[in-house]
């Protein structure tokens, strides 16, 4: 499923960049660098300047990289400076939420390019909701031109754990009407592109490890609170998914013994208290109590709470704070589990920023040892309502730095000309 077809329906072959290690080290390393000399290749990768041209001169053709200009001199002619093209080619990066779709078109460097979002009720509809992300990944292509030609990848992010072995299988439990199977390799068979899968709060640590504010952190928790509740980990550097991929299940620690029922089958997890679900049922338990609040009469949903709240509606506040507490015993969970140096939080609820913070930093301090609590930072993700889809878009940029042949190749560059 993660394998580009040798041709397509398209007519594409790749991008010719045959898998060569040390090819495919240069090609990274300029990337990460975004503007570099030969010399300073050679230098920094150890290797010959010989060696390091003709490896270049393979880059070229492909539009990955391209010459742009004399950089300073050292002493001797000035050298040309090489550029990582990162609108050389494009990835689509899917959300499946359990009651919305969102699709982002993003370029090399995971700035979005074009975004698409619909509620829907993905849980229960399995066909309709492959329809929908076929039909929002065709709008965010069309307002592209040429995107469809220099596309890499389509990673798509879903609402339960996934097996790595096993991508396209998806949790009976937490989706029961898709009967673990996503069928969406069939639906986005005509993009004749690879399709990354896997869990929605695994990409969105990838997304803050690469783009947000774990850039440089090692060992940190992201956790989405939004329908459900899930949690990625990176530890050491990298995304840690478990023995088969059910890791950073956050939202099933049981907070309140013998508490509601949970989809999973059992009682009182956190998802029972802290989900969208969870605080739209706690809003109209309360308020009677809050008859001046403009959640009293109203039918209200999770953003109408959550807006509330941002402007200082009592009852509203009153449910965000019961809901900081309930997820602080989590996270000091978390932290004398894992000792994580910095737990971020994403999903809806994290626009609440410090309403939210304060309290939960409360709770945690009460039920965390000293030393993993003052190793520790606790932040709302600041890259927002995408963060979960660019990390989806952000797999297949990893997947494609490490072997390069998933770009498109310089013929499809000539075609979307």
């Amino acid at each position: 499923m993660n394998e580009r077809k040798p041709t397509g329906t398209n007519g594409r072959t790749g991008s010719g960049l045959r898998p060569r290690p040390l090819a495919d080290e240069l090609l990274r390393l300029i990337w990460r660098a975004r503007r570099i000399s030969r010399a300073d290749i050679a230098r920094q990768a150890e290797v010959a300047r010989s060696t390091v041209s003709e490896i270049v001169t393979t880059f070229l053709p492909t539009g990955l990289v391209a010459e742009v200009g004399a950089g300073p001199s050292r002493g001797g002619r000035r050298p040309i400076v090489l550029e990582f093209q990162d609108g050389a080619a494009c990835i689509l990066g899917v959300e499946m939420g359990a009651t919305h779709v969102a699709v982002a078109l993003t370029d090399l460097r995971g700035r979005v390019i074009t975004w698409r979002q619909r509620l829907h009720a993905v849980r229960d509809d399995p066909d309709g909701t492959g329809a929908l992300i076929a039909k929002l990944c065709d709008e965010c292509l069309a307002a592209k031109p040429g995107a469809e030609t220099r596309l890499v990848g389509i990673g798509i992010a879903v609402p339960c754990p996934v097996d790595p072995e096993r991508p396209n299988h998806l949790s009976e439990v937490v989706l029961p009407a898709w009967k673990g199977h996503s069928g969406l390799e069939d639906r986005l068979a005509r993009f004749d592109t690879p399709l990354f899968v896997d869990n929605d709060a695994n990409l969105g640590a990838l997304a803050e490890q690469w783009w947000g504010v774990g850039r440089g952190v090692d060992d940190f928790a992201y956790i989405k609170v939004a329908t459900g509740v899930g949690s990625g980990h990176v530890i050491n550097g990298r995304i840690y998914r478990g023995a088969a991929g059910v890791a950073g299940e956050v939202g099933h620690l049981t907070v309140v013994p013998g508490g509601r029922p949970c989809i999973c089958g059992l009682r009182g997890c956190l998802a029972t208290v802290v989900g969208a679900a969870a605080l739209v049922d706690r809003t109209l338990e309360l308020r009677e109590e809050f008859p001046e609040s403009t959640l009293a009469t109203a039918a209200p949903d999770i953003d109408a709470i959550e807006d509330a709240a941002l402007a200082g509606d009592r009852l509203a506040l009153r449910v965000a704070r019961e809901a900081a507490e309930h997820l602080g015993v989590a996270v000091a969970e978390m932290l004398n589990l894992l000792n994580p140096s910095l737990i971020i939080l994403g999903g809806g609820l994290a626009r609440l920023g410090e309403l939210l913070l304060d309290p939960l930093r409360e709770t945690v301090e009460g039920r965390t040892l000293l030393t993993s609590l003052a190793a520790a930072e606790i932040r709302t993700s600041d890259l927002g309502p995408r963060s979960v889809a660019i990390g989806a878009a952000t797999r297949v940029l990893e997947a494609a730095l490490e072997n390069p042949s998933l770009f498109p190749s310089s013929a499809d560059q000539a075609q979307s000309a």
